[in-house]
């Protein structure tokens, strides 16, 4: 455990001390916030239907997907892939501690830095209290599907992270692995088997948010990001495990 927790501060210290942090961290208030302004400035016109932002916001719009496709990437590329790039791969791997700590300490100083870009939109749901009533419950759901479909692609990063020594290489395989765990949720609409929608509905991203968004937490979820995280995590450590003895 503690040389679990070295490596998570480590990390730690190297998200909040590099330049490239911040600039995502402003990026993606910026976006949100943009997102957050139409979202309001929409449901405010009298033409428009009735509807709760924070309901729009988790998920509901095309920028909330792009942000997380964008981010997963940026926040994991350089985890492994810059160590063995430099070399500090071999020196870490030679210490007493084994592949599957440095996955997961790296994993979870992603996650960290991954909850800390979110942290500041709390802020939105604190002004519509301040204007209308605000129901927490959804809210709280809301920030749940972030984390935990956040969770999944950071942990595809760190796969992706593991297999190549360019960042802009392992940012191109995460979005590769991403791209289709978002899409493979639109092939319920082209079978008509009850089974087949049943599962790829099971597997849809989109509308996994769209009942977070509305305060429903189906435990099947969860369990599906923290199994396939653990599956992405596995097999990250089993390549640098490989890549150890060459």
């Amino acid at each position: 455990m503690r040389s679990l927790m070295a490596i998570l501060k480590r990390e730690l210290r190297a998200y909040f001390f590099a330049p490239l942090a911040y600039v995502v961290a402003a990026l993606l208030l910026l976006v949100n916030g943009a997102v957050f302004w139409l979202i309001v400035s929409y449901l405010n016109d009298p033409r428009a239907g009735i509807g709760a932002p924070l309901e729009l916001f988790f998920g509901q719009t095309v920028f909330f997907w792009l942000v997380l496709l964008f981010v997963a990437p940026v926040v994991t590329m350089r985890l492994l892939s810059e160590e063995r790039r430099s070399g500090t791969i071999e020196v870490l791997m030679t210490a007493p501690v084994s592949e599957a700590k440095v996955v997961v300490g790296k994993y979870l100083a992603a996650l960290t830095f991954y909850v800390f870009l979110w942290l500041p939109t709390v802020v939105y749901a604190i002004i519509l209290s301040r204007y209308s009533e605000v129901d927490w419950g959804p809210v709280g759901s809301g920030y749940l599907g972030v984390v935990g479909i956040g969770g999944l692609l950071l942990a595809a990063g760190v796969l992706a992270s593991s297999l190549s020594r360019s960042q802009l290489v392992a940012a191109v395989l995460t979005f590769a692995i991403a791209g289709p765990l978002f899409a493979v949720g639109f092939l319920e609409f082209l079978f008509t088997g009850d089974v087949l929608r049943e599962l790829f509905g099971y597997l849809s991203l989109p509308r996994h948010m769209e009942d977070f968004s509305r305060g429903i937490v189906d435990s099947r979820r969860l369990v599906y990001y923290v199994s396939v995280s653990a599956l992405f995590l596995f097999l990250a450590a089993r390549a640098l495990a490989a890549k150890k003895w060459r």
